[in-house]
């Protein structure tokens, strides 16, 4: 097997990081190949905000409320949840929300984008697993959230903000049991 299958077939969602840096060139390494993603007519749909740590702070109003919402118990919320929502946001080496383009008059070609871009972010994905650096791709109710588009600058008319993705160099690595292909897979005659 090529080292290329190992990385696809190794692959796991990492939801504990170390605090190790990662370096801005590993970053580019992984965007390069984002960008090479296949898209239909050519139209690259896909944005990556890398968010500093003032704009991460700046979502931690949001962030909290969110989690008030979802876990308020008798009026209150346990102080756990806001923390550990705060935690997410914050201790995580290195957050980037992902975009799509917008196309509102055409439901097909947004359809084509969405694919594209999720394309796009496997690649990065990918492309990150082969430097060692794990992610996880979050599409919590904070990626959806108006104030989330105000406080990143993103017009919700023109991008749509299809998750967070959190990487970091792994403190472990899941194992899941995966389909097996016979599960998965169809011969039509």
């Amino acid at each position: 097997m090529s080292n290329f299958q190992d990385i696809l077939n190794s692959r796991r969602t990492v939801y504990h990081f170390t605090n190790q840096e990662i370096k801005d060139s590993d970053l580019e390494i992984a965007f390069e190949a984002a960008s090479n993603a296949p898209c239909h007519k050519q139209t690259h749909p896909w944005n990556y905000y890398v968010i500093g740590k003032k704009t991460r702070e700046s979502l931690l109003p949001t962030v909290i409320l969110l989690a008030e919402d979802k876990h308020k118990k008798n009026g209150e919320i346990e102080e756990k949840y806001a923390a550990r929502a705060v935690s997410k946001i914050l201790d995580v080496p290195v957050i980037i929300a992902v975009t799509t383009k917008m196309s509102p008059n055409d439901s097909f070609r947004e359809e084509e984008d969405y694919a594209a871009t999720v394309c796009s972010l496997h690649n990065l994905v990918l492309s990150l697993w082969d430097l060692g650096i794990g992610s996880q791709w979050s599409t919590g109710a904070i990626t959806r959230h108006t104030s989330t588009y105000d406080i990143l600058k993103i017009n919700p008319d023109n991008e749509r903000i299809i998750g967070f993705l959190k990487i970091g160099y792994p403190k472990d690595i899941p194992t899941k049991e995966k389909k097996k292909v016979f599960e998965i897979r169809r011969y039509l005659p």
